[in-house]
């Protein structure tokens, strides 16, 4: 299960640097997350200020 990105994403980039397996990139409107890289560590999710990382469902 991957974690994924919300669309209250303000693409502050915070997450992006935490991620170990390089999993986010800037998409066009916020950042995505690869699922198919994501390990789902929940790094980028503990350092996101709007809370707009979770674990998919």
């Amino acid at each position: 299960m991957a974690y994924v990105i919300s669309d209250e994403c303000v693409s502050c980039g915070s997450c992006e640097p935490e991620c170990p397996v390089n999993a986010i990139s800037q998409g066009e409107n916020k950042y995505e997350i690869d699922a198919e890289k994501c390990t789902d560590c929940g790094a980028c999710a503990t350092v996101c200020p709007v809370e707009c990382i979770s674990p998919s469902s």
